[in-house]
């Protein structure tokens, strides 16, 4: 579909000229097709001068063209040049073009994982399966989950991409509430996170802690104050200068390198790597269990 842009200097011609019924129906005819005058002029039941001077209006502000082209002797063949027409009110001078889009997954959600105890899944209102058994992470109800915690392994996400056809994206971010995992709950216990994008290494938080002694805002009054509470917000962010965690240069990977455009989804990963340095395990906090209300979260920037 082609489109013409207008801004608020350039409308009032394009108004002027779309503002006769005649001229509207010779739109409406050379949508169809392209006509010469004559077949508007029999088409509309005018004459040919009449017709004609319609005609010239729209050639004057590009709303059709007209080419010469052999038949009987050489005729004027009118098409349409556009079949859209898009009216900015305001300029865009200090304004962007660029988008935002957001995408929201359940914890619960992931797609592959790997873990091992002590480990859980836990509900709104109660734990989902059995303590410290793996096998409870493939539990159906595991899509309601609103914390996951493991001493060692891995979950996998594949969100959706949601990115237009045509556009190119500047920048991903993906945030999560997250923290060591120790037995009950221990402050000084670093845990080295590792996120990787469409299994690609893109930067490795070390969690101070398993954090507790405090219920956290959204942990529901059932959850024991002995054990795991509370999270931080982590951001990891990747864009044409490299990969960021909370706005901190961590890896040279950059969007390019991610292959954003041939996949029908983004992978999102969550790992204790086996060479770790602290193999503190992880705790992933849901929208109502810690202290932030949202679980897994990509933000998405393209123009």
């Amino acid at each position: 579909m082609k489109k013409l842009p207008l801004n608020f200097e350039t409308m009032l011609p394009i108004n002027k000229a779309l503002s006769n019924a005649t001229r509207i129906k010779i739109l409406n005819l050379l949508s169809e097709k392209p006509h010469n005058v004559n077949e508007l002029a029999e088409k509309l039941d005018l004459p040919f001068s009449t017709t004609a001077s319609h005609v010239n209006k729209l050639e004057e502000v590009d709303l059709i063209i007209t080419e010469l082209v052999p038949g009987r002797g050489t005729q004027k063949v009118s098409a349409i040049n556009y079949d859209r027409i898009v009216i900015d009110l305001f300029t865009n001078e200090g304004q962007s073009d660029e988008y935002e889009l957001t995408v929201d997954m359940n914890i619960g959600d992931y797609l592959d994982c790997y873990v091992q105890p002590h480990c859980g899944v836990v509900g709104e209102y109660e734990y989902i399966g059995v303590q410290d058994d793996p096998r409870s992470f493939y539990e159906p109800m595991r899509k309601q989950a609103q914390l996951l915690y493991f001493r060692d392994g891995y979950v996998e996400y594949k969100l959706p991409n949601r990115i237009p056809h045509g556009h190119t994206v500047k920048e991903i971010m993906f945030s999560v509430e997250l923290c060591s995992e120790a037995p009950n709950y221990k402050l000084d216990w670093p845990s080295d996170i590792t996120a990787l994008v469409n299994h690609k290494e893109i930067g490795t938080w070390t969690s101070p802690g398993d954090f507790g002694g405090k219920r956290g805002k959204l942990t529901p009054e059932w959850w024991r104050t002995n054990l795991t509470q509370y999270g931080m917000l982590k951001h990891w962010k990747i864009n044409e200068e490299g990969s960021f965690i909370d706005n901190q240069k961590v890896s040279d990977v950059t969007i390019n390198e991610l292959q954003l455009n041939d996949l029908p989804y983004i992978a999102f990963k969550l790992e204790t790597k086996e060479d770790a340095v602290n193999k503190g395990g992880m705790n992933i906090f849901g929208e109502k269990f810690g202290n932030h209300e949202q679980g897994l979260r990509l933000n998405i920037k393209y123009v």
